[in-house]
């Protein structure tokens, strides 16, 4: 007697609602044969905020390495003209 299979509620590899009784995802197609039951490809249920992944935010170090780079670009300047100067 061969087992019923049991469609979940939340797709394991995408995380899309499954309808009930349905055959496969609605948002990926994943169902029982190409892989429901798959570990690698369980969802995490991780959902970020769309704010975790803005561009925007500056490196702590940036302000640094600029400040360096000018400091460095004023000490090449000053050499330069002292050694045209003397």
């Amino acid at each position: 007697m061969p087992l019923e299979f049991i469609t979940p509620t939340e797709c394991p590899v995408c995380g899309e609602d499954v309808p009930r009784e349905a055959k496969a995802c609605p948002g990926c197609g994943a169902d029982e044969r190409t892989g429901w039951n798959e570990e690698n490809t369980r969802y995490d249920g991780l959902n970020l905020p769309d704010e975790a992944f803005e561009k925007d935010q500056t490196p702590p170090s940036s302000s640094t390495s600029r400040l360096f780079r000018n400091v460095t670009i004023g000490v090449i300047i000053a050499a330069l003209l002292f050694l045209f100067v003397f």
